[in-house]
């Protein structure tokens, strides 16, 4: 049996424990070179009764470097001469990151389930390389130069301020409205309906492939073959 078609594109909290640790495993195989995503658990957050799995998905200490061509934008960057042949050569990761050594900047990311929306929500707080915290200007800099137009007119994108539910503390979220609708035109249209179990384990990959755009993350299409056995509440 397929997905319901009065689906309405949120998941319950098991479900989303189901998805997290399919997300988290798939990413291990895809990005084995890179930080993994973590299942956190955690007490229930004060006040909330009714959340059956307690915890939230953690990708610590995420890379984001601000290139040149983010800055000066793409028509400018096309208008400039091949001046040397080096351009083409092959750049390693070290010296990537030795060439931008001065604008690194880190990023905790975290996959929070949202019980008023029963959607995903990202979490993030990022720092400088000495662990300051930057600036909200600087975080807004930061973001991918493609993705500043999708961050200023959809509304699930809206960059707000909030207490994290697990921490205590202010970060920054991506506010979920808007993400079940969207999510079930993704998952659950009329070309291809997945079952439900099925449903479940894609839910956070397409998720994030969506939303991760805005902080640079990006989701290889490989991170969708062979998707895993899902786990169930038992399993926390």
């Amino acid at each position: 049996m397929g997905v319901p078609t009065n689906w309405d594109g949120t998941l319950s909290s098991s479900e989303f424990y189901v998805s997290a640790r399919s997300l988290s495993e798939k990413w291990k195989t895809t990005y084995p070179a890179l930080p993994s995503w973590s299942w956190n658990s955690c007490a229930r957050p004060f006040g909330c009764t009714s959340v059956e799995i307690q915890g939230y998905l953690s990708l610590q200490h995420f890379c984001c470097p601000k290139f040149v061509e983010e800055e000066i934008g793409d028509e400018i960057y096309e208008e400039e001469e091949p001046t040397s042949t080096t351009k083409d050569e092959p750049t390693d990761d070290a010296t990537l990151a030795h060439s931008y050594d001065q604008v690194l900047h880190f990023y905790d990311l975290h996959i929070v389930y949202n019980i008023s929306y029963r959607v995903p929500v990202l979490y993030l707080r990022g720092y400088h390389s000495d662990g300051q915290p930057l600036a909200s200007d600087d975080i807004e800099k930061d973001l991918p130069y493609h993705s500043s137009k999708l961050i200023k007119d959809s509304r699930w994108t809206f960059m707000t301020v909030e207490e994290h539910p697990y921490l205590n503390r202010p970060w920054y979220l991506l506010h979920p409205c808007g993400t079940s609708e969207w999510m079930k035109l993704l998952l659950a249209g009329d070309a291809f309906v997945p079952e439900r179990e099925e449903l479940v384990q894609q839910y956070l990959l397409s998720w994030l492939s969506v939303v991760g755009q805005v902080v640079g993350l990006r989701v290889p299409l490989e991170a969708f073959k062979n998707v895993t056995t899902p786990h169930t509440a038992a399993d926390a």
